[in-house]
């Protein structure tokens, strides 16, 4: 599978999630403090929208690739 139609299919397959989950979330160690025999740690969950004009765009660019990727 050459490199254009490798990142055309990662393309349309990111594309179809964004739509699918409308985003992801993370977890972030922010703090961590040790005091003696006392560990205390902060976590921040942070999420990240992907917006649906950026899914469609990215399912629309990775079917350009592809016609365009297409040995003739």
């Amino acid at each position: 599978m050459n490199p254009v139609k490798l990142i055309a299919v990662v393309l349309i397959i990111g594309g179809a999630l964004g739509l699918a989950y409308g985003g992801f979330s993370y977890t972030r160690n922010t703090h961590e403090v040790k005091v003696g025999p006392l560990d205390v740690a902060l976590q921040e969950k942070k999420t990240i929208d992907v917006p649906v004009w950026a899914g469609i765009a990215a399912i629309v660019v990775g079917g350009a690739l592809l016609l365009v990727g297409r040995p003739k």
